[in-house]
């Protein structure tokens, strides 16, 4: 017998776990509970939990959704996008919020750490 994953309607039964797991870190990190979601999304506080184990589908609205929430972007929790060390990500996320001439201002600082340090 061989060890393959057991296959669902959308892929390996684990990938729902996986995504759950992201989905629950990405909530814990800006700090919102469960119920919170549960009232952005319009669903009973069960369905975020159930989500977070891996034992029910999330749409694609509601990840989307999600996705806004958690001030991500949606590939972070399909797998599809390229790794992003968390100090990165976090720098991003929090220049999304600063004012254009703030991340003008960043923009400018981040090209001096650059030409810095090649010289």
């Amino acid at each position: 017998m061989t060890n393959q994953p057991k296959m669902g309607f959308a892929g390996p039964e684990d990938e729902g776990q996986v995504l759950g797991a992201k989905l629950k870190e990405a909530r814990e990190y800006i700090g919102f509970k469960q119920d919170q979601v549960a009232s952005h999304l319009e669903v009973p506080r069960t369905a975020i939990s159930e989500m977070e184990k891996g034992k029910r589908n999330v749409s694609a609205l509601e990840l989307k959704k999600l996705a806004q929430l958690y001030q991500r972007p949606v590939q972070y929790f399909t797998g599809d996008e390229a790794a992003i060390p968390a100090d990165v990500a976090f720098l991003a996320r929090t220049a999304s919020s600063l004012s254009n001439t703030d991340r003008k201002e960043l923009q400018r600082f981040a090209e001096f750490l650059q030409a810095k340090s090649k010289s």
